[in-house]
């Protein structure tokens, strides 16, 4: 009987735990989806737009932490923060939004923008953190998060590269607050630049992390602007995959080998976060989805709807375990690296953006 009960006690913990992830997640969607609209039409449009679920998410997941914590039950229910789950499932129905279809026939440009952008930004970031002396997790973090695609590139990157969660929701929280004024400096330079609508895109979209950002920014500066600026994105967004399986074999066979006698590809293998494949198998068969069923973008619009909810999980779960202790020791300077970096990626889109389109 004893056992009994000690093996339902943890169980029902776990199931309360879903269920304060469900409803702060529930509120985190509501958010998401109610803000634009009650801002619409007003001088807050802008912002209104482009706050993306994660930093409603985190901000909902830590208020939930703070109150947990604070009745005594946070580590009781803990069972029932699934993030590692949430955050692969997610990515993994990433991979449905990319047409690599689409990235072949009308990106060639972008496709020779996005991998000089990132090899440099990244590498500069890369650079710069090593500099400071950042933890090498925590700066794989950064580097993916503003070379790439901001959020998506910080989790594909925390679980190549086996990070914190809190390293993972201060890179997310660092994107979100770059982009927004993004959205609304870039257009006006590229208009005072007296930029073509296309080099505008594609420094929108070269330069700006989070997709709801570029969107916002590419509607300002025009219709020709956002067409651009959405395939440089999606372009970068294909690319995750590939530097996830090189910052994998980058801390399997330097920054954390295992002792010799285990070979360079079990080492590879073992820590390879699979839920990489299923983004690249889950791209695949989208792009031939796509190409054979003419009414198929409604189907992805549900499986990309399902991805941000698993993504809302998961975001929610890292606000509910975020403990700060790793991140004040960090003080400054991961900030410092990242507006940095951010400075770097601007001059290098604008001018590749320049050069290419």
């Amino acid at each position: 009987m004893a056992t009994s009960e000690q093996t339902r006690k943890p169980l029902l913990d776990a199931a309360l735990g879903v269920v304060v992830v469900l409803v702060l997640s529930w509120a985190a969607r509501y958010l998401s989806t109610t803000v634009p609209k009650a801002t619409k039409g007003t001088g807050l449009e802008g912002i209104g737009a482009s706050v993306e679920f994660p930093i409603y998410a985190i901000l909902l997941g830590l208020l939930g932490n703070a109150v947990l914590s604070a009745t005594g039950v946070r580590e009781r229910l803990s069972g029932g923060f699934r993030t590692e789950f949430f955050i692969k499932t997610g990515l993994v129905l990433l991979g449905a939004s990319i047409n690599l279809g689409v990235i072949v026939s009308a990106a060639g440009p972008a496709i020779v923008q996005s991998v000089v952008l990132i090899s440099v930004v990244f590498g500069f970031s890369w650079w710069l953190g090593g500099k400071l002396g950042l933890e090498d997790k925590l700066r794989a973090l950064l580097s993916a998060a503003v070379a790439i695609c901001g959020v998506s590139a910080a989790i594909a990157a925390a679980g190549a590269v086996q990070a914190k969660r809190e390293q993972l929701a201060y890179s997310a929280s660092l994107v979100i607050v770059f982009a927004l004024p993004s959205i609304f400096i870039l257009p006006l330079a590229a208009t005072a630049l007296g930029l073509d609508p296309r080099v505008t895109g594609a420094w929108i979209g070269g330069n700006i992390d989070t997709t709801a950002a570029v969107t916002a920014a590419g509607t300002l500066a025009g219709e020709e602007s956002l067409q651009i600026a959405t395939i440089v994105k999606v372009t970068q967004n294909a690319l995750l995959g590939v530097v996830a399986v090189a910052l994998t074999a980058y801390f399997a066979l330097k920054v954390e080998r295992k002792p010799v006698g285990v070979s360079a590809g079990r080492q590879l293998w073992d820590r390879f976060p699979k839920f990489v494949l299923g983004f690249l198998v889950t791209s695949v068969l989208a792009t031939v989805y796509l190409a054979n069923v003419p009414s198929g973008k409604a189907a992805i619009g549900v499986v990309n709807d399902l991805r941000t909810w698993f993504l809302i999980l998961a975001f929610v779960s890292i606000g509910l375990e975020f403990r700060a202790g790793a991140l004040k020791q960090a003080g400054w300077r991961p900030v410092g690296v990242f507006a940095a970096s951010t400075g770097v990626n601007v001059l290098a889109a604008l001018g590749l953006a320049v050069l290419l389109f």
